[in-house]
């Protein structure tokens, strides 16, 4: 379970580039021992604060702590005491899979040889493979082992499933559901929202560089819709019939609302009702992040590049 110690720490957060600005007065604290999830479209700001935690970026306002270091100041400190999965990891072609897990057991805190390579099993990885031969889909898979065999409190995964089958993301989510079991914080960064929703604590929602809404997911999973469909008008004032009753849409012959908490006061309301037709459904955070973002594609302005973290150039 997370403890109420936060481990990572922003305070009005921000960057700027010209006149663009890829993440705007970001506050948020992550706890101890919590999978802490970054949900936005390509373009939202998720990679910039990232990027700014790792102390790869100089914030233009606001600061940020992973385990009381400052992100900016101290950043060397920072990396000690975290392991990061770029979206795109690039890794030295020439060597085999087995040599660079090798390689990172060796250079960061916490590494372990045995531990990588069972994690690679895990994944189904050939690690006898060089790099260079390797999919794209084993790439991520060796990132992914190198990355989570390091023992550190903290792991932040940008898109860590990407390029994998459904088996392995599978594998995945456990591994990272096994880190919080064993008190570790992970930061998970996403798009994809059922993936964020069966492994993550908390949810922000990242929408033009702002946290637009902070979901506890524990909360979410209590949260139901109800479409009724009646035989006759209701004339009673709904909004006052349950607590925590929302109207979303109504009509003579249909009434859609949502609400939180235990289902048996609403059902017992419910079978008071002229009812010809009702169902009930779990809310989820598909309706949540609908309610933020466009459910249609658009393009997103993005920031100018700025190099990703290479495996190759690890120190």
């Amino acid at each position: 379970m997370p403890s109420s110690t936060p481990i990572v720490e922003t305070s009005e957060l921000t960057k700027i580039y010209g006149q663009f600005t890829a993440l705007s007065r970001c506050s948020l604290s992550v706890e101890t021992g919590e999978v802490f999830g970054l949900l936005g479209p390509n373009g939202a700001g998720k990679t910039t604060l990232i990027r700014l935690l790792l102390g790869y970026l100089k914030p233009s306002a606001g600061s940020a702590k992973v385990s009381g270091f400052d992100c900016h100041r101290q950043s060397v400190e920072v990396r000690k005491v975290l392991s990061y999965l770029p979206a795109e990891a690039a890794m030295f072609p020439h060597m085999r899979g087995k040599e660079v897990l090798q390689f990172f057991a060796d250079v960061r805190p916490g590494g372990s040889l045995p531990r990588a390579l069972e994690f690679a099993e895990r994944l189904e990885l050939d690690f006898s493979r060089r790099v260079n031969f390797m999919s794209t889909g084993m790439r991520q898979k060796l990132a992914l082992a190198a990355t989570l065999a390091a023992d550190t409190p903290v792991y932040i995964l940008d898109e860590p499933t990407a390029n994998l089958d459904p088996n392995v993301r599978s594998t995945v989510l456990a591994m990272v559901s096994e880190a919080r079991a064993r008190g570790r914080t992970v930061i998970f960064s996403s798009h994809v929202l059922s993936e964020v929703e069966e492994v993550c604590d908390r949810v922000v929602i990242v929408r033009k560089g702002e946290l637009v809404c902070t979901q506890e997911m524990s909360q979410l999973r209590m949260q139901h819709r109800i479409l009724c469909r009646l035989d006759a008008p209701l004339d009673e004032d709904l909004s006052s019939a349950i607590p925590g009753l929302r109207v979303i849409r109504r009509t003579d012959r249909e009434v859609v609302f949502e609400t939180a908490g235990e289902l048996q006061p609403l059902l017992g309301w419910l079978a008071t009702l002229p009812l010809s037709d009702v169902k009930i459904e779990p809310v989820g955070l598909r309706a949540i992040y609908d309610r933020y973002h466009n459910t249609q594609p658009g393009a997103v302005q993005s920031p100018p590049s700025t190099p990703e973290l290479s495996l190759e150039g690890a120190k």
